[in-house]
């Protein structure tokens, strides 16, 4: 009868450490795909802002815009005189 017992103790004992292993694994499983999730959610984020930058890259790159900007910051070129205008009557 002790080794009955014994056997039973034995199974069980295996039983809870293959089902603890399993659910190692799961966890781990689960939790790695969280991890991808998040970092594809990045990597799309940081695409469009990649592509948001190299179309902001292209327009400063021509000569119409770069002026634009420079003149909207205040900037004027070599020689130009700059004019203020005060006291306009309100539209």
């Amino acid at each position: 009868m002790q080794w009955d017992r014994l056997g039973r103790i034995a199974l069980l004992l295996v039983s809870v450490a293959l089902i603890y292993m399993y659910l190692s694994a799961g966890m781990s499983l689960l939790s790695t795909w969280h991890t991808a999730r998040h970092a594809s959610a990045t990597v799309a984020a940081m695409e469009r802002q990649n592509e948001l930058l190299q179309a902001r890259h292209a327009a400063l790159g021509r000569r119409g815009t770069l002026e634009a900007e420079a003149r909207r910051l205040g900037m004027m070129r070599p020689g130009e005189q700059s004019y203020f205008v005060r006291n306009l009557p309100a539209n």
